[in-house]
């Protein structure tokens, strides 16, 4: 009987393939030349005895049957790739772990708290990817990310860290005059906004009843950690996820005249893909995170 199991390379090849659109591009990815790619594409072509490609209008287009195949197979090569880099870096019992996180996240809540991971699991190796928008989990080297949403994105299971309760922040006191002290004192200030979540204070306004101000005017600003310098610098207020400002508000650099316990839509995940989840190095980061989230 013949065995229905083509070798790795080949499905690699494939795959790489169909992901990039293009015999050249997957050639570079893996560091091959164009001829080696193609003849692997057209040895596994014959192995499934099916076409996986076509040729539409010089473009290659992977065909109905390549892309069910390439689907199915996606997750299985991430799986082989997580358990040989486990092994490979686990001489101790240990492994490696490729987290990426957004950058404001990492610097002031994440990474203060990571000590304490690698005295609890010395034996696990930490890589920092590059932050990039979005997330591309068909990357070998990125095992989970830390995102910023409403725990929403397709093909990642997604489970609450913290972030969801927002902290009106104001520049210190002596800069701040007239002095918050009830919501509608926001209309005598600049409103700062973060990009990713445009309707913070239009729902921040509803909630508490503010009315006749335009919330959506105001200077925007890409990160949380450009918003809470732009408000100690005396631009205007902005609402940020509590967890990333108390140190600023403890020390001063900023205020927070109406800490009300506010609590918006969206916050901090830690994000993998389903097929990475059995891995021991996330598995325990997973643990070891919603403990310290849990903990405050």
């Amino acid at each position: 009987m013949r065995r229905l199991h083509p070798p790795t390379h080949l499905l690699l090849a494939f795959c790489t393939t169909a992901r990039h659109g293009s015999i050249s591009r997957a050639a570079e990815a893996l560091h091959l030349t164009q001829s080696a790619v193609s003849k692997q594409v057209q040895e596994l072509e014959r192995w499934v005895g099916a076409p996986l490609f076509e040729r539409v209008r010089k473009r290659l287009v992977v065909t109905p049957a390549g892309q069910r195949y390439e689907q199915a197979l996606r997750p299985l090569l991430a799986q082989i790739e997580s358990a040989t880099l486990e092994v490979m870096t686990s001489g101790d019992g240990g492994g490696a772990l490729h987290l990426s996180s957004l950058p404001t996240f990492g610097a002031k809540w994440l990474i203060p708290r990571l000590p304490g991971f690698q005295r609890e699991h010395p034996q696990i190796a930490l890589h920092f990817v590059p932050y990039v928008q979005g997330y591309d989990f068909h990357r070998s080297d990125l095992d989970c990310s830390i995102l910023f949403g409403d725990g929403h994105w397709p093909g990642a299971t997604a489970e609450y860290i913290t972030g969801r309760e927002v902290v009106l922040i104001a520049p210190p006191a002596p800069r701040s005059r007239p002095l918050l002290r009830k919501p509608a004192d926001v209309a005598r200030f600049p409103l700062l906004h973060h990009t990713t979540v445009p309707q913070a204070w239009p729902r921040w306004c509803a909630a508490h009843g503010v009315q006749n101000i335009n919330a959506l005017a105001g200077p925007q600003l890409d990160q949380f950690h450009g918003v809470i310098r732009a408000v100690a610098a005396g631009m205007g207020l902005a609402l940020v996820p509590k967890c990333l400002v108390r140190d600023d508000i403890a020390t001063g650099m900023v205020s927070a005249p109406l800490d009300d316990g506010y609590q918006d839509e969206a916050g901090y995940w830690l994000c993998h893909p389903p097929g990475r989840a059995h891995a021991a190095p996330l598995a325990r980061f997973r643990e070891w995170l919603l403990r310290e989230a849990a903990a405050g």
